[in-house]
């Protein structure tokens, strides 16, 4: 199947002339390159590459021959842009799942919403607004991973790239967090490192801080401490109790998480360690 643009995505050990080695390949392809970006980082001797290109060519045969002129185990990914499928996960917030409904409702949002999925019920008239599936999987009087195998067999009835996690307000345990790895997206209302786990607007009030922010980032098996995608900060002051922080935080919170989403879902994003390159 021939394709007319793709994004390119490259990432493997660094080495001499891999931009010409690149680009000599795009160029037998005879294909523009619409954009390019690249980074080294030179601690972990690894190379990152995101380019555009235009033209027609079969995107398997492209992956092969720049799989042959770059070093053994480097990864390469032809992606022909398209809408990604998510399926977002709530509890009781309805802020930042508001945001997403909204974006995607004017057509701002590069992704599909496949359901709702809320451990409770409070949002799903919400939901609904927007002819959304909603569908309420209670936590109540159920162990933590019986809870995640039911909501690991409704997700199984959707395709979908990426779960989002709008103030999802449960830790998931690494049963979930396997099955899903480097696909789960979540906000968490404080500029990390600082101030992890549950409530952070009263931790940080507690400590006379100046500046409250949000983090995006991707879930793994250590809270809050995933690779981080995108943060924000806006000022405070004495005068800010926590409850304050937490109103102020709130916008600061769905500014966040739609810039990370946007830069997944458009593919600016490249997981190393536990880090992240964000073109």
């Amino acid at each position: 199947m021939y394709s007319k643009r793709a994004r390119v995505l490259i990432d493997c050990d660094d080495s001499r002339g891999l931009v010409y080695r690149i680009s000599k390949v795009f160029y037998d392809y005879e294909l523009n390159i619409d954009s390019n970006r690249e980074f080294v980082d030179k601690d972990k001797g690894k190379f990152f590459m995101r380019s555009v290109v235009t033209g027609e060519f079969d995107a398997k045969a492209l992956q092969k021959s720049l799989m042959e002129a770059l070093p053994e185990n480097a990864g390469v990914r032809v992606v022909t842009p398209r809408k990604k499928k998510i399926v977002i996960m709530v509890t009781k917030e309805s802020h930042a799942l508001g945001d997403i409904l909204i974006r995607h409702a004017d057509g701002e949002l590069e992704a599909d919403i496949s359901a709702v999925i809320g451990n409770r019920d409070v949002l799903k008239s919400l939901v609904e607004r927007f002819d959304i599936p909603f569908i309420y999987i209670p936590a109540d009087g159920m162990e933590r991973e019986e809870h995640e195998r039911a909501l690991i067999k409704e997700l199984n009835n959707y395709e979908f790239d990426y779960i989002i996690l709008a103030k999802y307000m449960r830790i998931l345990t690494p049963l979930f967090v396997s099955e899903y790895r480097n696909r789960i997206i979540n906000i968490h209302h404080s500029f990390l490192p600082a101030f992890v786990g549950a409530n952070p607007y009263k931790q940080a009030y507690e400590r006379g801080v100046k500046i409250i922010g949000a983090t995006a980032h991707f879930v793994t098996d250590d809270l809050d401490e995933g690779p981080i995608i995108a943060q924000d900060v806006i000022p405070v002051n004495h005068r800010f109790d926590w409850r304050d922080m937490q109103r102020a935080g709130r916008d600061v919170e769905k500014v966040v998480l739609s810039r990370a989403m946007n830069l997944v879902l458009n593919d600016r994003v490249f997981i190393h360690d536990n880090k992240t390159i964000v073109f």
